[in-house]
């Protein structure tokens, strides 16, 4: 209750048996044993060879050029790739002179959400599992395939929807539990880090002395035969957590936005701010967001914050709105950080949440 002092000693004992035997600890040692202890109470399968023969990866980036900008984001099995084919989408459209948050605008980055969603649950999984006759990013982030996609957008009318729009265990799944920082040392170097475990508390299951909840992104495999995100084992699902990054010259920008698979559209929507209108990654951060965090059909969230009028003619396009107040985290939340080149950096986090832009602080001892 409150006023109570909450310890964890589990997680303490398991940090230092971390510290003191490295990995191997967690993958062959006493915490490893805890977690397949509890897998095979519940009828799990993880057997000691999965926790052992795991490693985690070095990946490169995939990345577009959006109006002179680098967009960098992490490859499948991540939702990076519907962020960058949802700048693609939106990019033959003169967004700067629609006007920022216009209905025009709007409309054209909420079908871009659609078509670039339904491209991700059709084509990502785990590329080490490969799906015959599936494109590759590469292919799919094309500028001819975008051309080709935007093609499909009704300046005039909003989609019911862009197939696929259903796909059982991932379009089924409500997730997000995350939380994300950047930073910005004196020397320029930039990290930009997300970490979750998915639903509130992952599996809500506890290891028996580790003192940490085991993740559930299990959930959003499907169990579709021959989809590139059907479940297999040691196969990872689909994610939704996906650290940024943005550059031009000498401008380097890290940046991410938390909230399942809002993140994606709400990255697209801070890199158009910075880009099509000029804002700083503060106002970026801050300025009003759509939502779709379904699959099919013409709902949006939208905060109040779009003018009255703007989400009127947006209604006469066939959306369906549901207006927030504003900075909700309904919207997602998250931080910026930026390098401009001359020695000068920046930090951002917006209001929608309990972050902070917090400076170095200069040294107090010598």
């Amino acid at each position: 209750k409150e006023g109570d002092v909450f310890k964890n000693p589990d997680i303490g004992h398991a940090l230092r048996l971390i510290a003191d035997q490295g990995p191997s600890a967690f993958y062959k040692g006493e915490i490893a044993a805890s977690i397949l202890k509890t897998s095979k109470k519940l009828g799990g399968t993880m057997t000691a060879e999965d926790l052992a023969g795991f490693s985690s990866e070095w990946v490169t980036p995939i990345s577009v050029d959006y109006r002179g900008w680098k967009i960098a984001e992490l490859p499948p099995n991540s939702q990076g790739f519907a962020a960058l084919e949802m700048l693609n989408i939106m990019e033959p459209f003169q967004l700067g002179k629609m006007g920022h948050n216009s209905a025009r605008a709007l409309h054209v980055m909420i079908e871009a959400k659609k078509l670039a969603y339904a491209d991700m649950i059709r084509y990502v999984g785990d590329p080490r599992f490969g799906t015959p006759g599936a494109p590759s990013p590469a292919a799919l982030l094309d500028k001819t395939h975008a051309r080709s996609r935007a093609q499909l957008i009704d300046k005039a009318r909003a989609a019911e929807r862009a197939e696929p729009s259903v796909l059982a265990g991932l379009t089924t799944s409500p997730g997000g539990d995350t939380i994300y920082l950047s930073v910005i040392d004196r020397d320029g170097n930039i990290v930009s880090l997300i970490q979750s475990i998915y639903y509130a508390f992952g599996s809500g299951l506890c290891p028996r002395g580790t003192g940490f909840m085991l993740h559930n992104r299990g959930a959003l495999f499907t169990l579709e035969d021959g989809h590139p995100n059907a479940l297999a084992g040691r196969k990872r699902p689909l994610h939704t957590i996906i650290p940024g990054f943005m550059e031009r010259g000498d401008v380097r920008i890290g940046f991410g936005i938390m909230g399942g698979f809002n993140q994606a559209q709400a990255h697209a929507q801070f890199v158009s701010n910075i880009v099509d209108h000029g804002l700083d990654i503060q106002h970026a951060l801050e300025a009003a967001r759509f939502t779709k965090k379904t699959f099919d059909g013409r709902d949006v969230e939208i905060e109040s914050l779009v003018p009255e009028s703007v989400r009127a003619e947006l209604a006469r396009r066939g959306h369906e709105l549901q207006v927030h107040p504003p900075r909700t985290g309904n919207f997602g939340s998250g931080q910026a950080v930026m390098s401009d080149g001359t020695g000068v950096h920046y930090g951002a986090s917006e209001p929608r949440h309990d972050g902070a832009a917090i400076p170095e602080a200069p040294p107090v001892f010598s």
